[in-house]
């Protein structure tokens, strides 16, 4: 049978352009046919492993902290752990499962019944380093994470009151 036959097995090969929007070969999957292959920050840093020890690490010094333990409702620090470590995960690049679970991100919104005064984020920010400080980064994704955190705890603030 001709490949032009109504009845052939294989329909007729349409020619299809790429809409000028769009870059060539959006349809492949990475490494598929050269496509480049695109690796997340998450996966670049070791993936769950590294963002659940990064936050552990953050809140064994939250949990002495004075001003901050307090803004922690549950005696345990457990389900801030996993919400942190699901947050940082889908923001650089892995699961969405913070978003599955606990709706949009809305930091400043989930931060607001919380007195976050340069205090509280210069405190956060000093348990974040040490953190981060503890993980042994290569510089560029060293910089690269403590500059988005640096950047996201300055925009928590929300009172300058004592």
């Amino acid at each position: 049978m001709s490949a032009e036959h109504p009845m052939s097995a294989e329909p007729p090969m349409i020619p299809v352009r790429p809409i000028a929007s769009e870059p060539t070969g959006l349809h492949l999957r990475d490494g598929e046919n050269g496509a480049s292959v695109t690796v997340s920050f998450y996966d670049q840093v070791g993936g769950r492993e590294f963002f659940q020890k990064l936050i552990t690490e953050f809140y064994r010094g939250v949990a002495d902290d004075p001003v901050l333990k307090p803004m922690y409702p549950e005696d345990d620090l457990g389900p801030a752990t996993e919400r942190f470590t699901m947050f940082l995960e889908q923001y650089w690049g892995g699961p969405g499962t913070y978003s599955e679970q606990r709706g949009h991100p809305r930091l400043r919104m989930r931060h607001q019944p919380f007195k976050v005064n340069p205090d509280a984020r210069d405190r956060w920010l000093g348990h974040m380093k040490n953190a981060l400080d503890s993980m042994e980064l290569p510089p560029l994704h060293y910089e690269t994470l403590w500059s988005y955190l640096e950047r996201a705890a300055h925009a928590m603030v929300n009172t300058f009151d004592e």
